[in-house]
């Protein structure tokens, strides 16, 4: 059976010695008390629930999944304790606003619990995840009234929401969606239509659940300009805000699913349900985009979290499982093989797994503390500053790390062999609830789009160029830094590399639209990787000072330097080849003809 030990070591490194994340985030109206001991009180605290109540159902939830009949599902066994145990923790309010019942901790300590929640359990972790996304969204638009009914429950994690957005024929394509909205005579909407892969649409854990759905008004324009957005309740509350009615939505069924499948996915069925609108009419998919964009992000620690479980087991079979001897020789006479851990191969696909996670887990709350930066800092801009940064980084971080949490995971399970084919082994479950990342909350070929096609032209590409010149500073801050030096020049290369390449790809998908297209999943690696490089140097810095000083855990500081000179070194080149197939063009892409294919 597979283990989860929490990385919390990892975790106050980037936050404390990295970041400096409590002078940053102390300063911040309303986090003035979130001391290091607290941050690190909260770590331990979550680890030990994770560790000891969640990640012991992942294995057996994923064997019994989500049962459905007659109209409702039931969660796998011990889910519904957890959850108790999880919300009665208070686990689902920590970054919620202290008005509507939450703690008002910053929402970087919420982005390392999300972390260690999702390695795990990633199928439990998308029921309160949904949820979080589902408050940001009311938070910001709907009206008072809407908020004070709503939203305290939610916090509170007795309520849970979803996101309906997708149609049976329309996907990615959100102007194709079909769902209608009639106006009653009360102000309210009636909602009829039916929404597919609804994670968490019907469950057996929360007393209500909040739909947030996309629909059209009789008079909508066509497309996306015509799309709004309503609050639509499984129960319509009471006086005492009771669930108490039964609206006019229903669960048709689950899907059969490759992985998370103790997460249920439905077929949701609104039967003239009543509806409330949150936002301005027509405006529901900008509404909705704050959902989308805290998801994004989510899924994206969602990969970051299976490669860390992944890593974690795979190498506990290195060290025990014996298999040949080393190439240089075996200084060992009994038993007849050496582990694993020996054969290069073997460590090529550890540290890869290692490189990438680690890297993930530095951008994420580095984009974590930007968020609180962008929501808290009293200078206005200090808060635009922060705010591109996240724009910016967002598709970057669904795409990459989802893809990086696949390619880890069958890494991983490559080093178990056989085993790791297996279902008692538990690395086949991990591929599998891998594989959904790279899909859902928008595919990553439409996130390389959204990179490409947007975030580096909007604000006459102001994104990228403040976020190039933040990197280039640093550059230019460790240029007297002898020791950093062989660290500092192949990330130097990669930005140079990416600055010209950026200019390349704005200047032909001005002329040619398709060349933005087919550049685009290949720049955001680049970009990704570059990223990685700057946080690695980083950490490298940190590092080296903390050994020149003599403080702390040399051993740690040491492994650390190591894995960032494998990063730099044997997965940073990536960039040059990647850079050749950007500028081959379009050509090679479209120039077959459909009939060929």
């Amino acid at each position: 059976m597979p283990s989860y030990q929490a990385p919390i070591r990892d975790l106050r490194f980037v936050y404390h010695e990295l970041l400096d994340a409590d002078r940053t985030l102390s300063v911040l109206p309303g986090f003035e008390e979130t001391s290091p001991e607290l941050v690190d009180a909260i770590l331990e605290e979550g680890a030990k629930l994770f560790e000891q109540v969640i990640h012991p159902l992942n294995q057996s939830g994923d064997m019994q999944g989500c049962s459905f009949q007659s109209g409702e599902v039931t969660t796998p066994e011990g889910f519904r304790d957890a959850y108790r145990a999880y919300t009665e923790g208070g686990w689902c309010s920590l970054a919620a606003d202290p008005e509507l019942g939450g703690q008002g901790l910053p929402e970087t300590i919420s982005f390392m619990l999300e972390e260690m929640l999702t390695s795990a359990n990633v199928s439990f972790s998308l029921y309160p995840g949904l949820t979080r996304g589902a408050i940001s969204a009311i938070n910001l638009h709907a009206d008072d009234a809407l908020k004070a009914r709503y939203l305290p429950k939610m916090v509170e994690g007795v309520w849970s929401g979803t996101m309906c957005l997708t149609e049976s024929q329309a996907g990615s394509d959100l102007g194709l969606v079909r769902t209608r909205a009639t106006p009653r005579a009360d102000g309210s909407y009636s909602i009829t239509g039916t929404k597919i892969f609804i994670t968490g649409g019907e469950q057996d854990l929360t007393q209500n659940i909040i739909h947030l759905v996309l629909a059209r008004l009789p008079d909508a324009p066509p497309g996306v300009r015509g799309i709004s957005l309503f609050l639509v309740p499984k129960f319509l509350p009471d006086d005492n805000n009771e669930p108490a009615h039964r609206n006019g939505v229903s669960c048709g069924s689950i899907e059969q699913k490759m992985g998370i499948k103790a997460s249920s996915t439905c077929v949701i069925n609104f039967d003239n349900a009543q509806g409330f609108l949150v936002g301005p009419e027509n405006r529901g998919l900008a509404c909705m985009f704050t959902m989308m964009n805290a998801e994004r992000l989510a899924i994206g620690i969602q990969g970051l979290g299976l490669g860390e479980i992944a890593y974690q087991n795979a190498v506990a079979y290195a060290r025990e499982r014996l298999q040949g001897r080393a190439a240089s020789g075996s200084t060992a006479v009994e038993p007849n093989a050496d582990p694993l851990l020996v054969h290069p191969d073997i460590r090529r696909m550890l540290l890869t797994a290692r490189a990438y996670n680690e890297g993930a887990r530095a951008v994420a709350v580095w984009t974590a503390t930007n968020i609180d930066l962008s929501h808290r800092h009293p200078d206005a801009a200090r808060r635009s500053e922060a705010e591109d940064m996240v724009a910016l980084i967002t598709p970057v971080i669904k795409a990459c790390f989802s893809d990086l949490g696949y390619e880890t995971a069958t890494h991983c399970q490559q080093v178990l062999g056989g085993h790791g084919y297996i279902r008692e082994w538990g690395m086949e479950q991990f591929v599998r609830d891998a594989r959904i990342a790279q899909i859902y909350e928008g595919t990553n070929g439409v996130q390389a789009l959204d990179l490409v096609r947007r975030k580096l032209f909007i604000h006459g590409g102001r994104l990228p160029s403040r976020f190039f010149q933040l990197l280039a500073d640093y550059a230019a801050q460790q240029r007297e830094n002898q020791p950093l030096q062989p660290y500092l020049t192949p990330f130097i290369e990669a930005l140079e590399l990416l600055r010209e390449l950026t200019e390349w790809v704005v200047q032909q998908g001005t002329a040619d639209p398709d060349q933005l297209g087919a550049a685009a999943t290949d720049y955001l690696r680049i970009f990704a990787l570059t990223t990685f490089a700057w946080m690695w140097v980083r950490m490298i810095a940190v590092s080296l000072d903390k050994l020149d000083q003599g403080e702390g855990d040399a051993g740690f500081y040491r492994t650390k330097i190591q894995t960032g000179r494998f990063f730099l070194g044997r997965l940073l080149p990536q960039v040059q080849g990647l850079n050749l197939a950007v500028r081959s063009g379009s050509a090679l892409l479209m120039e077959m003809r459909e009939a060929d294919f």
